[in-house]
């Protein structure tokens, strides 16, 4: 079947991402690629960024189902009382209700793809925290340090 119509996706790169810690004190920070603001869709999409020895507070979600994949580092997952260790290349899958937190346990930073869908007010909750930047650490492990020093005004 020929259609001759065509939606243009949307195209982001890091140095685009909107990056926030929640509150003062988190120790991890969430950099949005994709949520409802941005993309008019009921999921939100973040790189997760952990601080050597951060987490997540414990939390649950009613109806969203959330993934995380990682991208670099190490880490426990637990959920519902059953505690994994994760590292670069694991997937994580949590469903609606499962009570679960996340830790950083290695000794540099942890990098997370983390989905949500539906997006359950998740979005709302990162932008209504602190914005933050994301620094070249970031952009190196998200395969941008170019995009980075552009960003930056660094001729590289």
């Amino acid at each position: 079947m020929y259609v001759d119509s065509c939606v243009i996706p949307i195209i982001k790169s890091p140095k685009d991402y909107q990056a926030y810690r929640i509150s003062p004190n988190d120790t991890n920070r969430l950099a949005i690629i994709f949520d409802t603001a941005s993309a008019n869709t009921s999921l939100t999409c973040c790189v997760e960024i952990f601080d050597v020895g951060g987490e997540t507070p414990l939390n649950r979600h009613q109806w969203a189902v959330e993934m995380f994949f990682i991208l670099s580092g190490e880490g426990m997952a637990m959920c519902d009382g059953k505690t994994v260790q994760i590292k670069a290349g694991d997937s994580l899958l949590v469903p609606p209700t499962g009570t679960h937190l996340i830790k950083n346990t290695g000794s540099t930073r942890l990098y997370m793809l983390t989905i949500m869908v539906p997006n359950e007010a998740f979005a709302e909750l990162i932008r209504s925290g602190i914005p933050v930047e994301l620094d070249e650490q970031d952009m190196a492990v998200l395969g941008r340090l170019d995009a980075w020093n552009n960003h930056a005004g660094l001729n590289c």
